[in-house]
């Protein structure tokens, strides 16, 4: 699943436009790939400031990223983890692909932290 989010994030890439969304793809990707110990937070809740990707613009290019290719990807993690929950042993990947289905139908606005990163965020208000 990292490698069809590093495609989707070049296919964005090819026209200026889909700039934003292919650095969501290629953040989201390593985090695939290395899903552990990490989490996904808001970046106005990390931050406690808005920018362009927290602030009504990202929820429309979120919306537009929900139509033309969120769905597909959550739906290909959906898939990956029904095939990990079949044994034991990928349960915890299971949980992993179900966490990055959630985070592949809105990307735009977040960003992957440490745990104790996010913690501390949500704890500091």
């Amino acid at each position: 699943m990292g490698l069809a989010w590093w495609l989707v994030g070049l296919i964005c890439f090819i026209s200026i436009i889909g700039i934003p969304w292919g650095r969501a793809c290629f953040v989201i990707g390593n985090f695939s790939f290395f899903p552990f110990g990490q989490e996904v937070v808001s970046r106005d809740e990390l931050t406690k400031e808005m920018d362009i990707g927290t602030s009504p613009l990202g929820t429309i290019g979120n919306i537009v990223w929900f139509l033309l290719a969120g769905i597909w990807l959550a739906i290909g993690h959906i898939m990956s983890a029904v095939a990990c929950f079949i044994t034991i042993i990928g349960i915890p990947f299971a949980l992993q692909h179900l966490k990055l289905a959630y985070m592949s139908l809105a990307p735009i606005g977040k960003t992957v932290v440490s745990k104790e990163e996010a913690a501390m965020a949500r704890y500091s208000k």
